[in-house]
């Protein structure tokens, strides 16, 4: 069966085009999720949530709007950032330790290998204070950026604007 075929069974209810569907696609979309959340056991419960709300929303699909891919793409993606901006997430991120920044900025900025546990922490300490907010609140705490400019009052613009010069900080005194 071609792939418009399959989507339109899918759209009629036919269990059998969406067992077809999840053998297709469940690969890919978890390793997307699972990129985007880092853990297995959640990336695992987001791509249940997602092959769920695809079954219960398949006739929202529209071909004409983009591809089918793209649109279980974004279930995926919005589903993830869901459970990355949630209480308990956060909860559990307040937990962490400096090590695990370095894989936070390895992943985001391809730092050199020269980057650890203990050599992270010494960098954080020496930054300003306000840089060790902001590093607390935005990777340690998971906070979106409106969430720290709430819990420092002080303007969006200045939490990006800072956020951005201490990173760049970081990446100095990481080159060196």
């Amino acid at each position: 069966m071609q792939q418009d075929g399959l989507i339109l069974e899918l759209q009629n209810g036919n269990e059998r085009a969406f067992e077809r569907i999840y053998q297709l696609y469940s690969e890919s979309i978890y390793g997307i999720i699972y990129s985007i959340v880092n853990d297995e056991k959640i990336a695992e419960e987001i791509l249940q949530d997602v092959f769920l709300k695809i079954w219960e929303n398949a006739s929202s699909y529209n071909s004409s709007k983009g591809r089918f891919f793209t649109w279980i793409l974004n279930i995926a993606r919005n589903a993830s950032i869901d459970q990355l901006r949630s209480r308990s997430h956060k909860n559990k991120l307040k937990n962490l330790k400096a090590d695990n920044f370095v894989d936070i900025l390895e992943n985001k900025t391809h730092f050199s290998s020269k980057a650890d546990a203990i050599g992270i922490t010494k960098y954080i300490n020496i930054l300003k204070p306000v840089c060790k907010k902001l590093i607390n609140l935005l990777f340690f705490k998971g906070f979106t950026q409106k969430e720290t400019a709430e819990e420092l009052d002080m303007p969006l613009g200045t939490v990006k604007t800072k956020n951005r010069a201490c990173i760049n900080k970081l990446r100095e005194m990481l080159a060196e």
